[in-house]
């Protein structure tokens, strides 16, 4: 058996974090939709199905947050994830939610860049 490294363990550290930051925002939009409405682009705001919206985009968070927390597909997860915050950023403009959005996309980017380690799906799969 190969010895994991420090270095090692802090993508695996990164890469279960930052999943489970979306696994629980995915997760409270989906049960409790409302509470996120007000995030929605203007232009979405007043529509009947707003809420759907909310719930759609957590199920998306949710699947997505659940392949990165498990190593699955993880490159591609990692890639669709720091896109979708860079829409988020965008619609929200300058704010402090932004700027904390830019730091999940720029950690979930460098997880693309690394890619697949010790402890993920991808990795056991390749090497059987």
């Amino acid at each position: 058996m190969e010895k994991i490294t420090y270095q090692e363990y802090s993508r695996i550290l990164v890469r279960i974090g930052i999943s489970l930051v979306f696994l629980w925002f995915g997760l409270n939009q989906i049960f409790d939709s409302e509470n996120f409405i007000g995030y929605l682009p203007d232009f979405l705001l007043n529509l009947s199905y707003a809420h759907y919206l909310v719930m759609l985009n957590g199920i998306f968070e949710v699947t997505m947050g659940g392949l990165l927390i498990t190593g699955f597909f993880l490159r591609p997860a990692a890639l669709v994830l720091s896109l979708h915050l860079i829409f988020i950023i965008l619609s929200l403009g300058y704010n402090d939610i932004a700027v904390r959005d830019f730091g999940l996309m720029v950690t979930t980017f460098a997880i693309f860049l690394g890619g697949k380690d010790k402890w993920s799906l991808d990795y056991n799969r390749k090497k059987h």
